[in-house]
């Protein structure tokens, strides 16, 4: 709740011009009553001529003119501030979950926050745009409605200060009911959302293990769940709709009823008086009605806008940049990481007390058990993830004191599945550099990272279309076009989250020579498992229950570390060799 009062006190502006309107059009609306009222009872009882009206007609069109306008322009203003507040809920958004990206692949949230991001901003929508303005118009025009037809008739101002109220118990009732309801839905669509993208992404796997039967059954039961959700939401607009109707129509009904005993039995009222006040009454209760229908959307949306407010809640640890740049030097830092920990939110695992020194250019490898913390550590390096504690110095001064695009441009992250875009070569190659490259560059890029020699046997060569998601790419073929990226951005740190994972051992001898080749532009830190990577690195980090059991060369951990022993002792097949 806080946070939408926020949004609005954001849009104070627009919030007191579209009170200004609502008076304007309170007004436009009284005007309009009384010179329809003066116009017939002069015409059809006065036995005024045409020509005598003529004045309160054209004030007549100034009313109907100014009314329309108004609403207009209010039904605008609120669209401009559901616009506004959307674009910077998805700002915001999209800045928060690009600090949550390794969180969301390992909490397999990914569905669920494009859904949020998407569908649920959206959703938000109905809240500013209807039900903002028409709160405001319908708590304006009513009140000076009947302020008007207590001064006219006191029997019908009563009679509305009585039945008028039954009208906003039953929103509120209806109210808290449709918001709880909306929740329920986004929480149903954003699990459709995560079922169904998460069954796209596996969907060779299930049709392997033949259970495409049974991933179609939980994804019929999440859609149903959805749409039956939808359903009630539905279900209650229509039986509020109904509801309201009908109070509105006994209220009009009894007014009518009571201004006909006094103009007709009782000759105590004029027929200026009960047409004005007949003519009021349907107004008072128009808007109390539109109230009724916004209300459920807005309680709807309020709904949504609320659990799209509670993303922000959620425990993350944003990387808060400086404004340093780093000095413009052909120089590689120097990179170390001081008593770093960190945790993910919901995680019993941790990293503790990491402790790390590498000199410009040197080849560090981060060995260990599945779960050790490998792929985390890179992701404190990138600067995906922030620290809980400790630091990470650059050239002797903390990380977060550069500025993001400033430490981006020094780094190159090469992951176990780097992504490819539908393109051509030449414009996936091309994305590791902000600047204009030229075919020469990329060319020779691609010629270090050893995919060269495919591209050129390709019809179209460097033209030649990839698929979304690198279609028609090997693992091996999209490693390489993602090292050719990094020749092309000549970064001062490479960081490698297993790429040779899965390889065949020609692919990987390919790309372990490219990858060494990158290491003349600056320091590599990669997370490794076969020997004979292992064993060409300058230094060794081994990694276990997030904390480092060792650091030294090959040599140094054979003889002082048994777990790191076991390792390669399983790597070689059993044969545990002190000379290797």
């Amino acid at each position: 709740m806080q946070r939408i009062k926020h949004s609005l006190r954001a849009h104070k502006t627009s919030l007191i011009l579209l009170l200004l309107l609502t008076l304007l059009l309170g007004g436009a609306i009284i005007v309009q009553a009384y010179t329809i009222t003066l116009i017939v009872n002069d015409i059809f009882l006065e036995g005024a001529s045409f020509s005598s009206v003529i004045e309160w007609l054209a004030l007549l069109l100034v009313a109907l003119t100014v009314r329309s306008i108004s609403d207009y322009y209010s039904k605008k203003i609120g669209v401009k501030i559901a616009s506004a507040v959307k674009e910077e809920t998805r700002k915001e958004l999209l800045e928060q979950y690009k600090h949550q990206i390794s969180v969301s692949e390992k909490q397999g949230v990914v569905g669920e926050k494009v859904s949020m991001l998407l569908d649920g901003v959206d959703e938000m929508d109905s809240f500013y745009s209807q039900f903002i303005p028409q709160v405001m118009q319908s708590a304006f025009v009513p009140l000076l409605t009947l302020i008007i037809i207590f001064t006219q008739h006191v029997n019908s101002g009563i009679i509305l200060m009585v039945t008028a109220p039954f009208i906003p118990i039953f929103m509120i009732v209806i109210g808290i009911k449709t918001q709880k309801k909306s929740e329920e839905k986004l929480e149903q669509m954003a699990a459709f959302s995560g079922t169904f993208l998460d069954t796209l992404k596996g969907l060779v796997t299930l049709k392997i293990f033949n259970q495409t039967d049974r991933k179609k059954d939980e994804l019929e039961k999440s859609s149903l769940g959805f749409r039956d959700a939808t359903m009630e939401i539905l279900k209650i607009a229509f039986t509020q709709s109904f509801m309201l109707e009908v109070v509105s129509m006994l209220s009009i009904g009894l007014i009518a009823l009571e201004i006909a005993f006094q103009l007709v039995l009782y000759d105590g009222i004029s027929f200026f008086t009960a047409f004005f006040v007949l003519i009021l009454v349907p107004e008072f209760f128009t808007a109390l009605r539109e109230l009724g229908t916004t209300f459920h959307n807005g309680r709807s949306s309020m709904g949504a806008t609320e659990k799209v407010f509670e993303s922000f809640e959620e425990s993350v640890s944003p990387v808060e940049w400086g404004e340093v740049e780093l000095t413009a030097s052909d120089e590689t830092p120097t990179l170390e990481l001081a008593n770093v920990s960190f945790q993910y939110e919901g995680s019993d695992f941790a990293l503790k007390n990491i402790n790390i020194y590498a000199a410009p250019h040197e080849k560090i490898a981060i060995v260990g058990p599945s779960g050790a913390g490998k792929s985390t550590l890179l992701h404190l390096l990138s600067g995906m993830i922030t620290a809980e504690q400790g630091d990470i110095l650059i050239n002797n001064h903390s990380l977060y004191a550069y500025t993001e695009n400033n430490w981006l441009q020094q780094i190159s992250y090469i992951s176990q599945e780097p992504y490819i875009f539908s393109g051509t070569f030449a414009e996936n190659i091309a994305i590791g550099s902000n600047q204009e490259i030229d075919m020469v560059e990329i060319k020779l890029a691609a010629q270090k990272a050893g995919i060269s020699e495919l591209i050129e046997s390709l019809p179209d060569k460097y033209q030649t279309y990839i698929g979304e998601g690198a279609r028609g790419l090997s693992s091996g073929e999209k490693q390489r076009v993602a090292i050719a990226r990094a020749f092309i951005k000549k970064p001062n740190i490479v960081l490698l989250d297993e790429p040779t994972r899965g390889l065949d051992l020609q692919t990987e001898k390919v790309l372990q020579q490219s990858t060494s080749e990158l290491q003349q532009f600056g320091t590599i830190l990669t997370i490794a498992h076969r020997l004979h990577t292992i064993k060409d690195a300058d230094k060794i980090v081994f990694l276990q229950d997030g904390q480092i059991a060792g650091i030294g060369s090959h040599q140094e951990l054979i003889h002082t570390l048994p777990a790191y022993r076991e390792m390669v002792t399983i790597q070689q097949g059993g044969i545990d060799n002190d000379s290797n």
